[in-house]
């Protein structure tokens, strides 16, 4: 496993919050439906509350959070990897989101156990229960649907 500085770690989780609004973000403006767009947008926000959070906590640790030193315009761009336009049923944005979260979670739990710093592992800690219970949220919806359908 790589070695990495306790504020490199929270930094990568910065970006990882900051990479993912703007994927949702990239969704919805390419989404032809709009209850899709509603639950894009919904998530892009919820991604800039964890990195709210994440910087909040380095903050508390006495630690000065960086400037953005994107070029400007930076955050307009839309991800590559989005598609151009969005065909997909509810149930299959719901599964996505599902992966997205679980990579997520795998994420954080394996930063937790690169650093060495304890008020970090707790914060990363805290962001994999919170991705654990989005990833819950779409499990309820897609159950539902399921038993719907």
């Amino acid at each position: 496993m790589a070695e990495f500085i306790d504020d490199e770690i929270l930094e990568m989780a910065v970006a990882r919050e900051v990479d993912s609004n703007r994927f949702y973000l990239a969704l919805a403006e390419r989404s032809e439906n709009r209850r899709l767009r509603k639950v894009f947008k919904k998530l892009a926000a919820e991604e800039l509350e964890h990195k709210a959070i994440i910087e909040l906590e380095i903050m508390k640790t006495g630690r000065v959070v960086k400037e953005d030193k994107s070029p400007a315009g930076f955050h307009d761009q839309k991800p590559d990897y989005a598609p151009t336009v969005i065909d997909m049923s509810y149930k299959d944005v719901l599964l996505m989101g599902m992966q997205k979260e679980e990579a997520s979670i795998r994420l954080y739990v394996d930063m937790a156990e690169m650093t060495s710093d304890a008020h970090s592992k707790e914060i990363l800690i805290a962001l994999a229960q919170e991705e654990a219970g989005h990833k819950l949220r779409f499990q309820t919806v897609l159950d539902y649907l399921s038993k719907g359908a």
